[in-house]
């Protein structure tokens, strides 16, 4: 059968099936008119006087109903509308505070003993006592280690000696008439060089004592006793480490903003969780051209003896700043034009414009024409135009039964 019969024929079927609803059921043509259906469809589906009398009655009602229904929607969404341009924005609010700017330096710095010295011997010889250990803390004028002094000993002896024969020869040529005075001269000079000859000899002695030329604590002992050293073999290593030099590079803008004596907090990796307090001890001179900073040297206290010089150290300074506006972060909204916040100004809202200078975790520091005091919207801000009226929180009418969910 070709599909246009078959078409006609489902047609025809559910025309009767329409007709037979229409006919037998009371309310189908209402159901129908409801449906969309038009009221004089439904009409002339209806058979017979009494059965169109009904569908028009049925269409009829179904039509005022459906008028009716519409009046009345528009006008409640008309009214709604009409009241909703006059009802206020309920909003949360914040006052305006005042905060400073931070500018915070932070570097990475190494730290060194605030006197360090490799300890060497003032003489050449074979080392024959070493008098310390590594990790003893010695004062300054300790001795350390001695070299051979048998020699110097002999030395020193003989000058002695020299010594005293020239001064009981100058005495006798003062005593005695006899000699002329050129001759007490002679003796005298020689008496003089005697004692300078037992003096070096005596100093001569003393260079064989290796001494402590500060207060500080005894690094590893790098010789043995027998080993032969000169004037420039590293006897041992000693570090004063009471206090701590710490020396790191700042950008050339801190130039201007860093001074002697300021704080400063150091904290090391040795030590997490601890902080250092110090002060800059030092600022260099001049800019390196190639990286753009400047050297500064901070001294920071070390009184646990916790700390060891070669330590790395995380540096950081304040410096107090420009005094800002404060807001809420929730305060500050963003169109096309950039970022501003809702001023509620006599329960009206005003598009204040803000440029952020700083973001801190509870507060943005804003350059607006904003003063301590003013208030601003932080919740509620999806309905609120410009100008429009707004409502606070906490001070609603008492007397209000209900407040409307915005």
């Amino acid at each position: 059968m070709p599909i246009w019969k078959q078409l006609a024929i489902s047609l025809a079927v559910l025309f009767a099936g329409l007709c037979a609803l229409v006919y037998f059921s009371p309310g189908a043509g209402r159901t129908l008119v409801s449906m969309g259906v038009p009221a004089s469809a439904v009409a002339l589906l209806s058979s017979g006087p009494e059965g169109e009398g009904q569908g028009r009655r049925q269409a009829q009602s179904g039509g005022q109903g459906q008028g009716a229904g519409q009046g009345q929607g528009g006008g409640q969404a008309q009214g709604n509308r009409r009241g909703g341009g006059n009802q206020a924005i309920l909003v949360a609010t914040q006052p305006v505070t005042m905060g400073v700017v931070n500018d915070r330096l932070s570097a990475i710095g190494d730290g060194e003993a605030i006197e360090a010295v490799t300890v060497m011997p003032q003489a050449s010889g074979t080392l024959a006592e070493i008098l310390v250990s590594s990790g003893q803390k010695v004062t300054k004028g300790d001795v350390i280690a001695r070299l051979d002094r048998e020699e110097q000993v002999i030395l020193r002896d003989q000058s002695a000696v020299a010594l005293r024969s020239a001064k009981e020869k100058a005495e006798s040529y003062r005593n005695l008439q006899s000699f002329s005075r050129l001759d007490v001269l002679d003796a005298q000079i020689a008496e003089e060089q005697a004692q300078l000859q037992l003096t070096t000899a005596e100093l001569n002695l003393k260079r064989r004592d290796i001494v402590a030329p500060i207060d500080g604590v005894i690094g590893i002992v790098g010789v043995n006793v027998g080993d032969n050293v000169t004037n420039t073999t590293a006897i041992v290593s000693l570090d004063n480490r009471s206090q701590l030099l710490v020396d790191f590079w700042a950008p050339e803008r801190f130039v201007a903003a860093v001074r002697p004596g300021m704080p400063v907090e150091a904290r090391s990796v040795s030590r997490p969780g601890q902080a250092f307090n110090g002060v800059v001890e030092a600022v260099d001179s001049r800019v390196d051209q190639a990286s753009r900073t400047i050297r500064i040297r901070a001294k920071i206290d070390n009184p646990d003896d916790v700390l060891r010089a070669g330590m790395s150290f995380a540096v950081s300074m304040r410096f107090p700043g420009d005094r800002y506006a404060a807001v809420n972060p929730l305060a500050v909204q963003w169109d096309g034009e950039g970022s501003f916040v809702w001023q509620i100004v006599d329960n009206k809202s005003v598009k204040t414009r803000v440029t952020i200078v700083q973001r801190n975790s509870d507060q943005i520091l804003v350059e607006a024409s904003l003063k301590e005091g003013d208030v601003v919207a932080v919740e509620g801000l999806q309905r609120v135009r410009e100008g429009g009226a707004i409502e606070i929180v906490g001070q609603a009418k008492a007397g209000s039964g209900e407040v409307a969910v915005r």
